[in-house]
């Protein structure tokens, strides 16, 4: 009895852990995925990269059309992105009658297969949301999404997902693999930010924050890290390299003052020169009338000279 009671265990055990793990894969391909009247979405999809697909299309269950890649509508693209071996939808100002289901799906060799398929909501308030869509981070550094839900989904399971390998980091533990890490905060008031640090340039691509069913997707884009100016590899050039930097700035500093000094001295210099042009011309013309007047002088005492002399010889 002891022994048929264990095997009874291990088996609901199992049969328990089976059902856990094929919710959890349901969940991620049965995602809803929430957006707002009017607002816009962009998808990806991916397919096969061993084995490209011949055709690509974007199913809907809304008018049953098949919208094949590199097609652009006024409110519906499909574009095509070998390179990343997966193809996008954009959706924009959606509406209520564009709630329901949609697939994506390739054709290889005139067989049809779903790869990705999900409900798409519109609401006036969407049970989980994201400020921007699209992130961008460099090599070695850090990026925060903060993720919105409803309160109808505050005690459900918050998850950051990467849509490529399908893996999710959950809230309220740290995840880390290689040089980059994943930690997720919950602050119980309808939102949860999700911060990775450590950035590869691999970390490249689509991701979703989930909060039970629900999700919205989040582009990240890994730039390479800016490069270091001057040399790194020989710790012996520091200092150097610090007596460089404060000789630089010392130079640019004696620059500043030598320009603000002939902001000043270059006004006064013109003024100073001004005056001693106006002094030199007053001076020029005071002795040109002191001489005239002197001669003028020398002038009249001759006349009166000359007015006596004659009176003399009368007497």
């Amino acid at each position: 009895m002891a022994v048929y009671a264990k095997k009874k265990m291990f088996y609901i055990s199992i049969g328990f852990w089976l059902i856990l793990g094929v919710e959890c894969y349901s969940g991620w391909s049965n995602h809803v995925l929430t957006i707002k009247t009017g607002g816009s979405v962009t998808i990806p999809c991916r397919y096969d990269e061993k084995n490209p697909p011949q055709k690509k299309y974007w199913y809907s269950e809304y008018d049953q059309s098949k919208i094949y890649t590199n097609t652009s509508e006024e409110n519906l693209s499909v574009i095509d992105h070998p390179d990343q071996s997966l193809f996008t939808v954009t959706m924009k100002n959606l509406q209520n009658k564009h709630t329901g289901g949609y697939s994506c799906a390739v054709e290889t060799e005139g067989q049809p297969n779903v790869t990705y398929e999900l409900h798409l909501k519109v609401q006036s308030a969407p049970d989980v949301s994201v400020v921007s869509s699209s992130i961008s981070g460099h090599e070695g550094g850090n990026v925060s999404v903060q993720c919105f839900y409803s309160s109808g989904y505050q005690n459900e399971l918050k998850q950051w997902c990467r849509y490529k390998d399908q893996s999710c980091y959950t809230v309220g533990r740290t995840e880390t693999s290689q040089n980059s890490s994943v930690q997720i905060s919950d602050d119980g008031r309808r939102s949860f930010t999700v911060l990775m640090t450590g950035l590869r340039l691999s970390d490249s691509g689509w991701f979703f924050c989930s909060s039970g069913e629900a999700m919205n997707p989040v582009h990240l884009t890994v730039t390479e890290a800016e490069p270091v100016s001057g040399p790194t590899d020989n710790p012996g050039n520091s200092s150097e390299t610090g007596i460089s930097k404060n000789k630089n700035k010392t130079d640019t500093e004696d620059q500043q003052i030598n320009k603000e000094l002939l902001s000043v001295w270059l006004p006064v210099s013109a003024a100073l020169l001004l005056l001693l042009i106006l002094v030199g011309v007053f001076t020029w013309k005071w002795t040109q009338r002191s001489k005239q007047d002197k001669h003028q002088n020398r002038e009249r005492n001759d006349s009166r000279t000359s007015d006596a002399v004659p009176q003399i010889w009368q007497l």
